[in-house]
Formats: structure tokens, C-alpha cells, sequence
């Protein structure tokens, strides 16, 4: 199959990170999570240790925190809550049915969903997901000032792929800390990594040479960034191939 090229270029200039080749098989791991959900730490810190870890034999997890709106009006505002999670989840739920939209969710490979504190299911999931065909995704990412530079090349989109394809980046932040003031949550110091701070892109027939522009907050720790890019099908939302790579 001759390789598809998509190119996200976010801003010009600036040394590339590259993501290499991995012998293991990228899966990824979404966590839909809220600081105003008393149940969420515990999967948080799962979502850490499976980052950290890499515990799953012959496969690279990538994980994505996506920390939701809904629990914003219900004390305590978390300050990572982002509206394209909120999003993002629901259109999980257009599928698997609204009572499957709940936190904490863990959604692996847009594929199997879960309650994401459940570290025996969540390996599973990752170790059957990982069984399944899937494209080669490279991507090259680095940021500039304050904008983020990044190309993605992607090959061999497995034959069972009948459906349009999107192409997202994301670019997510380790290390964060939060004292949680009200709420469930109320005198916690909560911790969270893989923390989606932005999400962006577009049709991949549309993206091949398609440019976006995107600024990088001054607050986010440009040394705790991370770009991820996720192949993924329009109508069922399966992950058909991932890759990540550092910001520095």
C-alpha cells in the first residue's frame, strides 16, 4: 500500500522532536476524569502509573487525561476541565449510548470503555486492543516561542478502515498538582499526568497538507509537554494508530 503523508504544521521554525519507530504497539488510553469526582483519584493516579510503568507487555501505552466540564457546577471548578473533553466523551456516548458516559471512564483505542480505576480491566483492554491492525503514524513535534511545530506521517491504514479518518493532535502536560479548596474532593491535593491541555486537526483526506495554527498557554511547563497524534475513524471512533512525542 503506498504510504499516506499528512503534514500539521502549527507554526514555522524551531528544532523538531522526533518520535521514533517502536518496536511496541501504541495504544491509547483515555481517561475521562473531573477533580470535582471524589471516584477520579484513584483512577488518576492508575492513568500515572500506566504511563510511568509501561506495564503491558509489547505495547506503548499513550495516555490522555481528559478532564471533563459537567463536574464544574458541582463545587469545585477543576481548573484542567476542558470543553473538547466534554465533547469528546459525549461523542463516545453517541455510540455506546448516553448512561455509558460517566467519570471515571477509561476508553482504550476508542474501541472498549470501562471504569478507569479497574487496573486488571484496563490491561486487558490495552493487551486486546493491541492485537488489532493498525497504520504506522510517525510524528515530529517542537515547539517555537510559543506555538507548537508539528509533521505526522502516516502508512499502511489497515483494510478494515472502511470509514472517513481524522487526524488529532493533542498536547498534553505531566506533572500537575491541585489543592482542592470545595467539593468532593475538598482539602485533597489531587496529581495528575498526560493532562490534555489542547486538541486540534481535521479530516485526514483534507489534512494531507493542511496547516494549523495553535498557541501554547505561558503557563503550561514547556518541559512537561507532550504532543500525541491519533489516527481515528470519523463514524465508529476507533484508534487506527497513535504516536507521541516530547516538547522541549
Amino acid at each position: 500500500m503506498r504510504p499516506l503523508v499528512v503534514f500539521i504544521v502549527v507554526a514555522l521554525g524551531g528544532q523538531l522532536a522526533v518520535a521514533q519507530p517502536s518496536p511496541s504497539v501504541p495504544v491509547v488510553v483515555e481517561l475521562f476524569t473531573s477533580e470535582g469526582c471524589s471516584s477520579c483519584p484513584p483512577a488518576d493516579s492508575l492513568l500515572s502509573k500506566l504511563a510511568n510503568e509501561q506495564s503491558v507487555p509489547g505495547v506503548q501505552i499513550i495516555p490522555l487525561g481528559l478532564h471533563v466540564t459537567y463536574w464544574d457546577q458541582l463545587g469545585w471548578k477543576d481548573p484542567a476541565s476542558l470543553a473538547r473533553a466534554t465533547e469528546r466523551q459525549r461523542a463516545y456516548g453517541e455510540i455506546w449510548g448516553g448512561d455509558r458516559v460517566y467519570t471515571p471512564q477509561a476508553v482504550i483505542d476508542g474501541r472498549e470503555e470501562l471504569v478507569g480505576s479497574d487496573e486488571n480491566g484496563v490491561k486487558r483492554a490495552i493487551a486486546k486492543a493491541a492485537r488489532q491492525p493498525r497504520a504506522r503514524v510517525d510524528l515530529r513535534a517542537a515547539i517555537d516561542g510559543s506555538r507548537l511545530h508539528a509533521e505526522v506521517t502516516i502508512a499502511d491504514l489497515p483494510l478494515d478502515a472502511k470509514e472517513p479518518i481524522e487526524t488529532w493532535i493533542f498536547v498534553t502536560e505531566d506533572g500537575l498538582a491541585s489543592v482542592v479548596k470545595r467539593g468532593e474532593n475538598g482539602g485533597r491535593t489531587l496529581r495528575h499526568d498526560a493532562v490534555v491541555r489542547s486538541v486540534f486537526g481535521g479530516d485526514l483526506a483534507a489534512a494531507r497538507m493542511r496547516g494549523f495554527d495553535t498557541e501554547l498557554r505561558p503557563e503550561w511547563r514547556r518541559d512537561r509537554l507532550k504532543a500525541v497524534a491519533v489516527l481515528q475513524g470519523k463514524r465508529t471512533h476507533r484508534i487506527y494508530g497513535a504516536a507521541t512525542a516530547p516538547l522541549k
